[in-house]
């Protein structure tokens, strides 16, 4: 079936219109699948500038742009007007040093990172990779939010690798820079039994703060407090210090604001906050506090006249 004209027009309108174009489900501040996240973490790493079509808000495109370029799936990445491809070959090009190429930026860096790995973990790990066989490698991925994920992959002789302890360690392009520094050990001790890497480039994890504590430090302006609750539980009960929300392009403008700006999380009883407020540590931001107990806390502990519900 030939593509609608109009259909065609307004595709070939959007990729006039920018140099790159992302088709993908969702946004990028929220995908809705895992090859789109994907498609916006190898884009991410390369902090450039694009354009993003939703598929889901729009089922004629979604549809359209698979028979424009015959590419059956969604992402797709489109420059100057060419497709690129689909999530996976996004990736094999970003790692390749294509990507870089075809957009005109610098070969990227492909320096192995430096790590380390203690006896005991490399014991268990050299074990794992002998019992699946020849030919297997450690692979060690680490995603913008500096989570850590160790499997075993097939040796890839074009990866970035370390060799140390007997192993050798594969990294992908993003995830090597995120790495170095990085530590693996093996524990057994009130923390559990297994592995655990600690990464010195991960954004300080989400800290707990007293809703007496956060009283003092919102009235004395040295921390932005942010209720993620929606505005029918505010009416309920509300702090009666100053705040921010996430509604009315209160995300963004929270997202935008230096990294090093100190934020505490506050909702009915402290999980929702902690959602956040690990959202927020995962772009970047260093000084995230969670108020424990939530506005509950801040009724009984603050300000005994914020109502309780």
């Amino acid at each position: 079936m030939s593509l609608d004209p109009t259909l065609r027009t307004r595709i070939e309108t959007l990729l006039g219109s920018n140099r790159i174009v992302l088709f993908m489900k969702g946004e990028p501040r929220a995908p809705q699948c895992g090859f789109s996240a994907k498609a916006v973490g190898a884009l991410g790493a390369l902090g450039v500038d694009y354009a993003h079509i939703d598929v889901l808000t729009d089922p004629d495109i979604r549809e359209g742009i698979k028979q424009y370029g015959e590419w059956p799936t969604i992402p797709q990445l489109y420059i100057g007007g060419e497709l690129v491809g689909g999530s996976d070959i996004i990736e094999q090009t970003l790692n390749s040093g294509e990507l870089h190429a075809a957009l005109g930026l610098p070969a990227p860096d492909r320096t192995p990172p430096s790590i380390s790995i203690t006896p005991a973990a490399a014991q268990m790990l050299r074990e794992a990779v002998g019992n699946a066989g020849e030919g297997y490698a450690v692979l060690l991925q680490i995603d913008p939010r500096f989570n850590a994920k160790l499997q075993l992959a097939p040796v890839d002789a074009d990866a970035i690798a370390v060799e140390t302890e007997g192993l050798r360690v594969q990294f992908d392009l993003a995830g090597a820079r995120r790495a170095e520094g990085l530590s693996i050990d093996w524990v057994d001790d009130e923390r559990g039994r297994g592995l655990v890497i600690e990464n010195p480039n991960a954004p300080p994890k989400v800290q707990p703060i007293a809703a007496t504590q956060a009283a003092e430090r919102v009235g004395a302006g040295t921390l932005t407090l942010v209720d993620v609750r929606p505005a029918e539980e505010r009416e309920l009960a509300t702090v009666n210090v100053p705040f921010s929300t996430l509604e009315d392009g209160g995300h963004a403008q929270l997202e935008a604001m230096p990294k090093d700006t100190p934020l505490a999380f506050l909702c009915h009883h402290g999980q929702r906050s902690a959602q956040a407020a690990e959202h927020f540590r995962g772009l970047g931001f260093t000084q995230v506090f969670n108020v424990t107990g939530g506005i509950e806390a801040w009724a009984e502990q603050a300000d005994v006249h914020v109502a309780k519900y």
